[in-house]
């Protein structure tokens, strides 16, 4: 099925040239070409001309044409392209065709947008673009009027209390947005109040190309450049024919990337700041560039409900104007209802709100920064001309969400190109910085080693895939491979998957049960030259390894039955008195101590105690 996108066609030519049922023969092409102006101007009109787009064909020197891959008949797209971007069309009917249509298999399909947006594009209904859906920037405040929108219990913190402490020690952190009123006290950098858009476009290069959004369709509209988005924004807002969007100009490398320094928190649980080598980024090198972005949105601008690529936390700081910031909480439940309406047809026209359990609102103003966490769903409205300075960053107090939000992306079929760039080389980055801390004896934080366990995972299936995966599948996976810091993945893979569980308290696999209860033994010494685990991997055993004679203890005290066993989850907290039936409580414990020697001057022991007890109430 033929499409005429893109296709742009002077005046004087065949509106039929080129359609496999009418091609022109060569006589035709001179025949027409020698028409007078009058008989050329009638051979240009389409059937849907008006009289009013009939006295502007002289006015038109490059006018663009689209085919109908349907009947082959083509059309001034100025005459029924209902103020959409023919750019972004990929296959295009005229509306005759559509209603016309008995197979039901006609639609307009649109081309996917260049865009930091995870969502792909999709076939469109028609009847959308003739009600025009598709024009309408207004359309996504359409939609959710009247829709019921609570307003943020988000914390709002001091930029003192922002650091790595503060993630450390509560375990909420980083689990829900936070809006900081002011910047000082974040560790943060940013140009002066009197900074423009002005100022972007000279530090950044006005001739360099820009990806601007065109807010009615979300897809990209090619072809401009720093300079013409920066005469754009200056205009005021009724004269702007159309309203655009710039969302992903990424400034490393660049003049102002030396103005902007981000959050220091942001600094200190950055992946790519931590993890990926110094000597592999800069000038030169191919790194994940997602650290520093310039947003500038105008008045009227729609972002629509998107999740950050691979679920990465977003640092945001309003330089000039505001923004309202809409949010789904990213539970399981409604990551399944934004897949099951992201990239489909219902996006168009659904509410995404009508699908979840609530959303809620934020309003920030010039001078507010916000920390998103990962995962969370948003779209962002722009009241008024705004200026602002982000960027992205993975970290790893919730890799889980982060690899779930990839996945879903998978599932989705994002392009790659639309993807958190280099995932999998930053991941196998931070899996062996990682293992050697542990290895080394420096074990992070409880919060760390529980989202570790789903890092292990990823680079096991990583490592399942390049040993029994198809050709292609291996290729791909040694290509991810980082051989600069990596030497053997799998073996990285299999050890650090063993010293997370070491670490995590579950050592199990190198223990053996007792011989027998009131006994004192010696278990046999665990050489490192005993055959391997795991294939490209041996652990370091532990040189002895003691279980202690079980100790026996029996008392009465007096206490009330409980038929509720979670009780019983609470160590030692028996409190009774003498009104309370007796019961005798018979206890055993064993104690294990391990000890091996690290290197030199290098002793580990631990201990390990194990305590039963047994409970018999008295009639």
């Amino acid at each position: 099925m033929a499409s005429g996108r893109r296709s742009t066609r002077s005046n004087g030519h065949n509106p039929t040239e080129g359609s496999p049922e009418n091609d022109a023969t060569k006589d035709q092409i001179e025949a027409t070409n020698n028409e007078s102006p009058e008989t050329k101007l009638a051979d240009d009109r389409c059937p849907a001309c008006t009289p009013e787009t009939i006295a502007q064909l002289d006015d038109e020197v490059n006018e663009q044409w689209a085919m109908c891959g349907a009947c082959k008949v083509w059309y001034h797209w100025r005459c029924t392209g209902e103020g959409v971007d023919l750019d972004t069309i990929d296959k295009w009917f005229c509306k005759t065709c559509l209603t016309t249509d008995t197979t039901g298999k006609r639609a307009i399909t649109f081309r996917a947008p260049a865009r930091k947006s995870d969502r792909k594009r999709t076939t469109k209904n028609y009847a959308n673009i003739e009600a025009g859906v598709n024009s309408d920037p207004k359309r996504f405040l359409n939609m959710m009027e009247g829709k019921e929108i609570k307003d943020s219990s988000f914390r709002r913190m001091e930029g003192s209390q922002v650091g790595l402490e503060w993630v450390e020690e509560n375990e909420s952190a980083m689990k829900e947005p936070i809006v900081i009123e002011s910047p000082e006290g974040l560790g943060m950098n940013m140009p002066d109040e009197n900074f423009t858009v002005d100022d972007v476009g000279l530090l950044v290069g006005e001739k360099n190309p820009i990806e601007v959004i065109d807010v009615a369709s979300q897809a990209n509209a090619p072809g401009w450049t720093v300079g013409q988005w920066v005469e754009y924004y200056n205009l005021e807002p009724h004269q702007r024919d159309k309203i655009f969007n710039v969302i992903s100009l990424e400034i490393s490398g660049t003049l102002l990337a030396d103005r902007i320094l981000p959050p220091r928190l942001v600094r200190e649980l950055d992946w790519v700041e931590n993890f990926w080598p110094s000597t592999r980024k800069g000038k030169g090198h191919t790194y994940p560039k997602v650290q520093l972005y310039c947003l500038m949105g105008v008045q009227g601008a729609w972002t629509d409900w998107h999740i950050d690529f691979a679920g990465s936390s977003v640092y945001y700081h309003i330089m000039h104007g505001s923004k309202i910031f809409y949010f789904i909480k990213p539970t399981s439940a409604n990551l399944a209802a934004y897949e099951r309406w992201s990239g489909t047809e219902i996006q168009y026209n659904t509410w995404l709100g009508d699908l979840v359990d609530e959303v809620v609102k934020v309003t920030l103003t010039a001078g507010n920064t916000m920390i998103i966490p990962t995962g969370w769903i948003h779209a962002v409205y722009t009241p008024q001309d705004t200026l602002v300075f982000g960027g992205n960053f993975l970290h790893s107090y919730d890799i889980p969400t982060q690899l779930k939000v990839r996945d879903i992306e998978i599932r989705t079929q994002v392009p790659k190109k639309f993807r958190f760039p280099m995932f999998t080389k930053l991941v196998w980055y931070v899996g062996d910085k990682y293992m050697k801390d542990l290895k080394s004896g420096n074990v992070p934080s409880f919060r760390i080693l529980d989202s570790l366990a789903a890092l292990v995972d990823f680079l096991l299936s990583e490592t399942r895939a390049l040993e029994r995966g198809s050709v292609q599948a291996k290729k791909e996976a040694k290509e991810q491979i980082p051989h600069d810091r990596v030497k053997d993945g799998p073996a990285l893979a299999r050890e650090l998957a063993w010293r997370l569980r070491h670490a995590s308290g579950n050592v199990s696999d190198d223990e053996y049960a007792p011989n027998g209860v009131g006994h004192m033994h010696k278990r046999k010494r665990m050489r490192s030259d005993s055959p391997p685990k795991f294939r490209n991997f041996r652990p370091k055993g532990w040189d002895t390894v003691l279980e202690t004679k079980a100790e026996f203890d029996s008392k009465t005290l007096h206490l009330g039955k409980s038929e509720e066993i979670n009780k019983w989850i609470e160590w030692d907290n028996n409190q009774g008195s003498e009104t309370e039936p007796a019961v005798e409580v018979s206890s055993r414990k064993n104690v294990i101590t391990k000890v091996r020697r690290k290197a030199e001057n290098v002793v580990e022991r631990e201990r390990i105690e194990r305590i039963v007890e047994v409970w018999t109430w008295k009639d």
